[in-house]
């Protein structure tokens, strides 16, 4: 059972606004701790529990942190049982990563042409 669907991410090309909420939640350091945990977690994602442990972070804390980070669907959360799953959303991360290098490099062709005429 999922506990929240939030926003239907797709594989359509990521806009400014989209990724710059992303890159605002990655950039408080707690969230970012959380986020590379869920990543280096792969698929099988970590317990919220798990996570408290891990990253020593107050329940509190965490929970609030981890909501931000659903809102924006970079996590997802799944309930197993009475254990509550989180998972980091690699499609989102793909396409948060795909907009940072979309044009990596585009106006030195550009620059060169300038240069050549």
């Amino acid at each position: 059972m999922v506990d929240n669907q939030g926003p239907v991410w797709n594989n359509a090309v990521m806009k400014l606004d989209d990724a710059a909420a992303h890159l605002e939640a990655l950039g408080n350091p707690t969230r970012l701790k959380i986020y590379r945990a869920l990543v280096r977690a792969g698929d099988a994602g970590l317990a919220v529990g798990r996570l408290q442990d891990k990253l020593k972070i107050a329940p509190s804390t965490l929970s609030h942190h981890i909501k931000t980070l659903v809102v924006v669907g970079l996590v997802n959360q799944v309930r197993d049982s009475t254990t509550l799953m989180c998972h980091a959303n690699y499609d989102v991360m793909r396409g948060l990563v795909e907009f940072l290098v979309a044009e990596c490099c585009a106006d030195t062709a550009e620059d060169a042409d300038t240069r050549a005429a």
